[in-house]
């Protein structure tokens, strides 16, 4: 069953935060800031009891955990620098905690997936007045170097070797582990159009998989790019859990894109969703960025209720 989960950067959750998520109609959260879950600010990685009694409270709301992130793998680890092991084992073992806690997915991030300095970022204006991100190669007139095929194929070795100590941590403990495709997906990022892929290829285990992104993916190259992708690796059970975000303009089409709300922009949400039902997709749906709307509060609850509530509308109509 698919199920509907909200992203929390923090792990500090009001009452009220849990109480609106659930009356809203959310089931889950994902955690994205792996920095301050229990445990992580006084030994690198999550404490096993500090995460059971966070789930437990959550759980009393109504509301689970579908998510988390794991310490990152900076440029200290991607660069072989001092202090690189570390950041490997600190990540391994909070994969083996939230394993432990029964936490069904966990992301996995690594420094210089992106090339920001490619881009140029801004606010984009929409109806009513509403803010969201905008980002344009144009607008960016000096010339950025990106890396060479040697320095990419030596990030991609440093990837594999985590992986590797990794994955079979993630197939004892049953969790399963996750990336998130490069956002921006400039041309040649490693987890881009072609390098996403390479990820399952290398690593075929059932706990590896995507947080596949409609938005970032609908930046490269629109909608017919994502039913393709959701075709191509939804029936290969690689999608564990999608990010619904909506877009107009593309890397592809424009040189740039602005998000943009769910109804708003140049992708039927609906056409995606029952491409999602037709592989079989049965993970949890997170709206994800959330644009600033006019007198919303600073937890942006009028934008997650809109949010959730459209998603909710999809799901019902594509059952209906």
């Amino acid at each position: 069953m698919i199920r509907i989960s909200v992203f929390k950067h923090s792990a500090e959750l009001t009452d009220t935060f849990l109480q609106q998520m659930t009356a809203f109609g959310a089931d889950c959260i994902d955690f994205g800031n792996a920095a301050d879950m229990p445990g992580v600010p006084d030994q690198g990685y999550p404490d096993l009891e500090g995460v059971r009694s966070l789930r437990k409270r959550m759980r009393s709301f109504g509301i689970d955990i579908n998510r988390v992130t794991l310490p990152n793998l900076t440029e200290t680890y991607m660069n072989d620098m001092a202090g690189a092991d570390d950041e490997l084992e600190n990540a391994c073992r909070a994969l083996q905690v939230y394993g432990e806690a029964r936490i069904p997915l966990a992301r996995q991030r690594c420094a210089g997936d992106v090339f920001p300095q490619l881009m140029t970022r801004y606010r984009s204006v929409h109806r009513g007045g509403y803010l969201s991100r905008g980002e344009s190669m144009g607008l960016t007139k000096e010339r950025h170097e990106t890396p060479t095929q040697a320095e990419l194929e030596r990030w991609w070795s440093r990837f594999c070797r985590a992986f590797e100590r990794m994955v079979p941590i993630a197939e004892e403990h049953d969790i399963k582990l996750a990336v998130h495709p490069s956002d921006t997906p400039n041309v040649d990022t490693p987890f881009g159009g072609l390098g996403f892929h390479r990820v399952v290829d290398a690593f075929p285990s059932p706990n590896v998989g995507y947080v596949y992104c409609i938005g970032t993916r609908a930046e490269a190259g629109g909608s017919s790019l994502v039913l393709d992708e959701i075709n191509n690796y939804g029936r290969k059970g690689k999608i564990f859990m999608v990010h619904m975000r909506n877009v107009r303009g593309s890397l592809a089409t424009a040189g740039a894109f602005e998000e943009v709300l769910l109804d708003d922009g140049d992708l039927n949400m609906f056409k995606m969703l029952r491409e999602l039902q037709k592989v079989g997709f049965s993970g949890c749906i997170n709206p994800d960025h959330i644009p600033a709307i006019p007198g919303d509060t600073p937890a942006k609850s009028a934008g997650w209720a809109y949010s959730i509530g459209y998603i909710k509308a999809l799901l019902a109509a594509a059952v209906a």
